[in-house]
């Protein structure tokens, strides 16, 4: 099955198809609640990104919301797991994204969408801020399209981690923020980083095409950064 790319027209058309037959397998009725995070959400709300490959969210609603999803999913050829909970694993997540979360749309009267203020969204890429995926670019695009502050950033970063310092990674993600924002010229900056991060993302394929076994969450930037060394030390 070809990977369907999510953009904002077919994520409110699905949204949509998932509250109609929520509301028909649901007879009590129960309101149902989809807070969407991650590329679905930066996919939804800026311009500077035009799709993404699943929809990362978090549902509150009855058991009948499983077998809605599946319908929905079975009719538009979408792979299982194309509303995707398992963000929860992630560096990213926290129990406090529901608390700052904002309405969106509401969809046949039964299932409110909800997504996080901009500031939030750059909180989460700043803990994750993976090198191989959207996670840093995103957070340039976010900024320079929202004309959000550091101090913003900084105060999400507090309310949903407690600060820089219970990241993963703090200084990188103290250093990244700094680049950003000393940068005369964010448009430059977002094209820059994109690069990188695709170019990344090819070395990691290449990689795991070749080796299958190798990758794991732990070593993905050690293995990455020797694989970029060897191949610069080839080009001199």
């Amino acid at each position: 099955m070809d990977k369907v790319l999510f953009t904002k027209d077919n994520i409110d058309n699905l949204l949509f198809q998932l509250a109609k037959e929520y509301k028909k397998l649901n007879r009590k009725n129960t309101q149902a609640e989809i807070i969407i995070i991650g590329g679905a959400a930066i996919v939804s709300k800026y311009g500077f990104r035009a799709s993404t490959t699943d929809i990362d969210s978090l549902i509150f609603a009855s058991s009948s919301m499983k077998d809605a999803i599946n319908i929905v999913g079975d009719r538009n050829g979408l792979s299982n797991g194309w509303i995707n909970e398992e963000f929860r694993k992630t560096s990213s997540y926290t129990e406090k994204i529901r608390q700052y979360s904002k309405h969106y749309k509401m969809f046949a009267n039964i299932l409110e969408a909800r997504m996080l203020p901009p500031e939030y969204d750059v909180a989460m890429k700043l803990a994750s801020l993976r090198p191989y995926k959207n996670d840093m670019s995103d957070a340039v695009g976010i900024i320079k399209s929202e004309k959000i502050t550091r101090e913003q950033i900084e105060k999400a970063l507090v309310d949903f981690y407690g600060g820089f310092k219970n990241l993963s990674h703090p200084e990188d993600a103290r250093k990244f923020l700094d680049s950003i924002f000393s940068s005369d010229n964010l448009e430059e900056l977002y094209g820059s980083t994109r690069i990188s991060e695709s170019d990344n993302h090819i070395i990691l394929k290449d990689i795991d095409d070749n080796y299958p076994k190798l990758l794991n969450e732990g070593n993905l930037a050690s293995v990455l950064a020797a694989a970029k060394k060897k191949r610069d030390s080839k080009s001199k």
